[in-house]
């Protein structure tokens, strides 16, 4: 038999099989679906948390607040030799004058500040510096520099934020961790379920196997049309989860922007639309087309 006679008998065969399965075929792709669908969540998820971590990553800084009593003419020598040093990107100085003002601006609708603050008579608020580094890694550098430095006298707290963010970065880690176990199990009970509905097609073609074998048929030949079942299954699994996530990314989309900061769902899905749909449709396939060898296999095994 010719290569395409051999083809275009295994896919007839294959939709015959799915079709002989009715329920279970379609409680097989129900449950890759489901695999799928987890597994787009944790790619759009992925998109989501690397967002909203750069936006903090951009916030990343060290503050440094100095002594009421601390001379301008000092802070600003400090303020030069920072921006001398490599690991720093920009120094953004922030006077006493101009930390009143920001405060005031800050809390102008509120009469119990504004009254406190005109009581107080004098300006409590330090001059302070906003310290950029070229690379997060470099904060821990950028701290130890002003502690060892001499004008360290003459400040009076160093604030940074990194422990803040590799606290965050442990928990989106965490959570890219827990979808990925999800996915896993739910992978893992599709192919089980698959297996299954394999398992239940070469029941019912036992006889056409057998026959099969009788006159010569080699394994390869006999385990094409499950093959073409299981990557059935995982093609419908494919084109069910990308219709649902279209009108999901329609409603997601806008909320999930306002609400991470991050891109807009819909956005993403529409411009990334191939290369999501081939993921997809890659990982259904091969979830069928594990399945099918294993159940084939074992099944030519145990009938030898």
């Amino acid at each position: 038999m010719s290569n395409y006679l051999q083809f275009k008998r295994n896919i007839r065969q294959g939709f015959i099989n799915f079709w002989r399965n009715g329920w279970v075929s379609l409680a097989t792709v129900l449950v890759m679906f489901l695999t799928l669908f987890m597994l787009g969540s944790l790619f759009f998820l992925n998109v989501i948390l690397t967002s909203v971590l750069g936006q903090f990553e951009s916030k990343l800084d060290v503050s440094v607040d100095f002594k009421l009593d601390a001379p301008e003419e000092d802070v600003l020598a400090l303020k030069a030799s920072l921006e001398s040093f490599g690991e720093v990107e920009r120094v953004e100085y922030i006077s006493r004058d101009e930390a009143l003002a920001l405060f005031k601006e800050r809390y102008k609708d509120n009469a119990l500040i504004t009254q406190s603050l005109e009581e107080i008579g004098v300006n409590p608020l330090p001059a302070s510096f906003n310290i950029k580094a070229k690379d997060p890694e470099q904060y821990g550098n950028i701290s130890s520099f002003l502690k060892n430095d001499a004008s360290f006298r003459i400040i009076d707290e160093i604030r940074e934020n990194k422990p803040v963010i590799e606290s965050l970065t442990k928990i989106l880690n965490a959570s890219r961790l827990f979808g990925l176990g999800i996915t896993i199990v739910l992978a893992s009970i599709a192919i089980l379920v698959a297996f299954n509905t394999i398992r239940l097609a070469i029941y019912t073609s036992r006889d056409e196997i057998s026959i099969m074998r009788l006159v010569g048929a080699t394994n390869a030949y006999i385990r094409g049309p499950f093959l073409v079942e299981g990557i059935i299954h995982g093609v419908l699994a494919t084109i069910a989860a990308m219709a649902v996530f279209w009108p999901l990314s329609i409603w997601l989309g806008p909320k999930a922007e306002r609400f991470f900061g991050g891109p807009n769902l819909f956005n993403y899905y529409f411009s990334n639309f191939i290369f999501i749909f081939l993921l997809l449709l890659l990982s259904g396939v091969l979830l069928g087309v594990i399945s099918s060898i294993i159940a084939t296999r074992r099944y030519l095994k145990e009938n030898k």
